[in-house]
């Protein structure tokens, strides 16, 4: 038995050291497949972020490049078709950045010819991924346009390339290509999975990008054409200008607006209507609308008007809400001096600039926003108004941050008004706005008037 037994176990054997020695290279193989797979997973979502990070196409496509080398490239570009069927070459990104200087290799392209069977042209026509492992000299390209493409590859240097079409909405926006300069690590037909996966999420990208620039234009449009032109009789100058939120593609409810009343004082007007759609949008119209036709119906005070249209609202809108200030700029007698009679209904305060460069917010006639109690009182205040002096009336987005308190904002808007006292009304408005908006995520509306001189010339008012 022992004998037996001993066969036996002399039979074992030969078993158990060939599992023990199979053990190690299977797990080894496993464990380099869950690594590849974790390495394509990282380099997908590395790539989502930085085409995420960002809706301008050149800056989002650049963060993408940088990210791809050189984890799955040596060097890679971006090609995009442009609507009128041009060829541009957005991006260049190498790992080595002395061998790139900036915009060397960007820019237009030769057009795309229709039968060329230059590798990138048939990219740009929906063909690939395209495995390339020979890279003849310029000379002999079929085409301008392969001529360029041929002196990328010579100048960067290449030794296996892959382009591939960027598709979005069974249409071509572009091509990407990868290129590895050594044999170590060269690209191959392995690789056309993720690459194609890539190209698909860049394409989105860039569809998307477009999109929202188209959006956003149409949406200023649209906002712009609801908004007033400036009266252009009398002594006063009035200037306006609106920008739109440079983060989104909605249109806000910030509005501006000023006319002749039938008296002969200006009625100057701010307004911010609670929301970024197209319902705030309309809205906004309405209460434009609905506040001239009832201060022009009445002519009473300020705050009566605002009062009149806090109970027009919750009967039209009953549940908007929106801050509002309205202003008389008049003057009484020839010698009298200019006055702002005005009502501020949960607004940020005018600012008054002296022609010495003194600024000051104004802070009388204050209330709640409208939409809230319609059957409060409102109150008004008034401010004499020095010759060549300037008032400003803005919405919260020239002045609020997300970052800090309001108080900074404020003072920063007087700082700059302060220096650009003196400028024409054009510059001054101009300066504000890009001096205060540049960081702002809101939309932003100002009307700015300045009082004449004791010899007034004829008025003169702008918008932008």
């Amino acid at each position: 038995m022992d004998s037996s037994g001993g066969d036996r176990a002399e039979g074992r054997k030969p078993a158990v050291p060939a599992r023990t020695e199979q053990a190690p290279d299977d797990g080894f193989e496993v464990d380099q497949a869950v690594q590849q797979a974790l390495d394509r997973l990282t380099l997908l979502a590395n790539a989502a972020d930085a085409l995420g990070s960002t809706l301008d196409v050149e800056e989002g496509l650049r963060r993408l490049c940088r990210t791809l080398v050189p984890h799955l490239a040596d060097w890679c570009a971006v090609d995009l078709l442009e609507d009128n069927g041009a060829v541009r070459r957005l991006v260049v990104e190498h790992r080595d950045p002395e061998r790139l200087s900036p915009g060397l290799y960007e820019g237009l392209l030769p057009s795309c010819r229709a039968k060329s069977a230059a590798p990138l042209a048939r990219a740009l026509r929906g063909v690939g991924p395209l495995l390339l492992t020979d890279f003849p000299a310029p000379q002999t390209a079929v085409d301008p346009l392969h001529a360029r493409e041929l002196e990328l590859f010579e100048h960067l240097g290449a030794h296996t390339a892959v382009v591939v079409p960027l598709r979005s909405r069974r249409q071509v926006l572009g091509a990407l290509t990868l290129a590895r300069t050594a044999h170590d690590g060269a690209l191959s037909e392995e690789t056309f999975p993720l690459v194609e996966d890539l190209a698909h999420r860049v394409a989105l990208a860039v569809d998307n990008a477009r999109l929202h620039s188209q959006t956003q234009h149409t949406s200023e449009r649209l906002q712009r054409s609801l908004l007033p032109e400036l009266p252009t009789d009398g002594p006063l100058r009035l200037a306006a200008r609106y920008q739109p939120a440079v983060s989104t593609a909605e249109v806000g409810g910030d509005w501006y607006d000023a006319f002749v009343m039938p008296d002969g004082a200006t009625a100057v007007i701010i307004g911010d209507v609670a929301g970024h759609d197209l319902r705030a949008a309309v809205t906004m119209s309405q209460m434009r609308n609905m506040l001239r036709g009832i201060a022009c119906d009445r002519k009473e005070p300020p705050g009566k008007i605002i009062g009149r249209l806090d109970a027009a609202i919750h009967i039209v809108s009953p549940h908007q809400t929106l801050t509002c200030i309205y202003g008389l700029v008049e003057k009484l007698g020839p010698e009298e001096p200019w006055v702002l009679h005005y009502s501020a209904a949960g607004h940020p305060a005018p600012l008054l600039v002296t022609s010495e460069g003194e600024t000051r917010l104004l802070m009388g006639g204050r209330g709640m926003l409208l939409g809230v109690e319609p059957t409060g009182h409102r109150t008004g205040a008034k401010e004499a108004l020095p010759p060549d002096s300037t008032v400003v009336l803005y919405t919260d987005g020239l002045v609020e941050r997300r970052d800090e308190v309001l108080d900074r904002g404020l003072a920063r808007l007087r700082q700059h008004a302060a220096a650009l006292a003196r400028e024409p009304l054009e510059t001054f408005c101009d300066e504000l706005l890009s001096g205060l908006s540049a960081s702002s995520t809101d939309d932003v509306a100002l009307i700015a008037v300045r009082i004449p001189t004791l010899h007034a010339g004829p008025h003169t008012a702008t918008t932008e």
